[in-house]
């Protein structure tokens, strides 16, 4: 894309918290309307559109010939923040929980701020958290993993214990089951960190569980499961094959280069890529082998999926197929009718690497390939992107994706023909952001 003959498109993001307009803000609206390309400029002619929206217009004594006061005062000593802190003017971009998606706020979600996100890395910080009995404060070294069930020797380690295997660090997504729930029968939330914040990716360090395995001397005759159980005041506990125990599930210790956030099961977790985030079982405690599934409370009064005929499908383990666009997305808005856009997203699978991903502005009768935006990991998001002029006409946008294996991902249409709207899980249909005349961008299905 040549910046010499086109105008760069601005857009303002996405209220930061659209459940309450008190002391609502949107952050950095300068960030997108073309800062390095022509940056004042471009800075002059959005004021007045964002001044009246009631954005932050900056003082001109700060701007360019003048020096603001920062590029003349002595700044703050090194080391005043041995652990190093996100700026005060990013405090907005945060996890943020949906008031009444649960009765108690032990038992929730908080989501991660997907549109306010580079690369494929999660911070640890904005990491999506969900838990079934509130957060677990934990003594690492009172904490013990136990392993045991069909094991010539069971073993209880301590946290020394595991440090001193050989370690192994792997990218990886984690996606809760329950993610895009909301938006099965209708569109119930606005903004893509509601429809999709459930999912975060990171470099997770730690021992492959199949060494654990081999140490206490599995039975390689009869096993067929694990059952691996957390700490917590819940007692989660969830059934996985063995074959995925052998090929590349963790014990994680490890999350982007340093230890375990206490809310991501510090000191220890279970990591299954691509499996629903649920099995990947925080503040670990317990991996038991057996011949069979347990069938426990996790694992049929919940997350399984209920059918249109009524049955139910249990250990619906894999995260299939998914993209979603974060800009332009739910709740932010185009400013410029003939201005140039980049379409941004991600896409994950797992079952391995993303091959492909199409995008479409009008709905579905139309797609062209997006570029995929390296690195492509094996159960990891991909990043994508595409270029679109818009006219100012109304727009449906959306992303399908293919993965590695043929996969495509479905039109919600026929995600529902298949699986009703009666379960809130594994729902990976393709998301519809309406784009109106007036740039506002819209949750809506098609």
């Amino acid at each position: 894309m040549s910046t010499h003959d086109t105008r760069l498109g601005r857009l303002i993001e996405a209220p930061e918290n659209f459940l309450s307009t008190e002391g609502r803000s949107r952050r950095e609206v300068l960030r997108r309307i073309g800062l390095g390309l022509g940056a004042t400029a471009a800075a002059a002619a959005a004021l007045p559109a964002l001044a009246h929206a009631g954005e932050y217009v900056p003082d001109p004594k700060y701007l360019p010939p003048n020096l603001a006061p920062w590029s003349q005062d002595l700044g703050k000593p090194v080391g005043s923040d041995p652990y190093g802190l996100p700026s005060p003017f990013e405090r907005s971009n945060i996890r943020r929980s949906s008031p009444g998606l649960t009765t108690t706020t032990q038992s929730s979600v908080a989501f991660s701020p997907l549109q306010n996100q580079f690369g494929i890395i999660t911070p640890n910080g904005l990491h999506f958290e969900r838990n079934h009995n509130g957060r677990a404060d934990i003594n690492p070294y009172d904490h013990r993993l136990m392993v045991h069930g069909l094991v010539r020797e069971a073993k209880i380690y301590t946290m020394e214990d595991l440090l001193r295997f050989p370690s192994v660090s792997r990218i990886h997504f984690i996606e809760c089951g329950a993610n895009t729930g909301m938006n099965w029968a209708t569109p119930a939330v606005p903004t893509v960190q509601y429809t999709h914040g459930m999912l975060s990716c990171s470099e997770w360090t730690g021992v492959p569980l199949s060494t654990l395995l081999d140490d206490v001397g599995f039975d390689r005759k009869r096993a067929k499961f694990i059952l691996a159980e957390g700490a917590d005041g819940s007692g989660l506990t969830r059934t996985i094959p063995i074959e995925f125990a052998l090929d590349d599930v963790l014990v994680a210790y490890g999350q982007n280069g340093e230890m375990l956030r206490r809310e991501q099961g510090y000191p220890v977790r279970l990591l299954v890529p691509g499996v629903q985030g649920v099995s990947n079982v925080k503040w670990l405690r317990r991996i038991k082998v057996g011949d069979q599934p347990w069938n426990t409370r996790e694992e049929s009064l919940q997350y399984s999926d209920l059918m249109p005929d009524g049955r139910t499908r249990q250990y619906t383990w894999i995260q299939e197929a998914k993209s979603v666009i974060t800009s332009p997305s739910g709740e932010q808005q185009l400013l410029d009718k003939g201005g140039y856009y980049q379409i941004r997203g991600l896409a994950w699978s797992g079952r391995g690497r993303i091959k492909r991903v199409d995008i479409s502005t009008d709905g579905g009768r139309n797609w062209r390939q997006a570029e995929l935006q390296g690195p492509v990991l094996t159960k990891a998001l991909t990043r994508f992107c595409a270029d679109w002029h818009w006219d100012g006409s109304p727009a449906l946008l959306q992303s399908r994706c293919v993965d590695e294996t043929g996969y495509v991902q479905p039109a919600m249409a026929q995600l529902r023909e298949v699986r009703g709207t009666h379960s809130p899980y594994h729902n990976n249909g393709i998301q519809t952001w309406q784009v109106d005349t007036e740039g506002k961008v819209h949750n809506v299905q098609v």
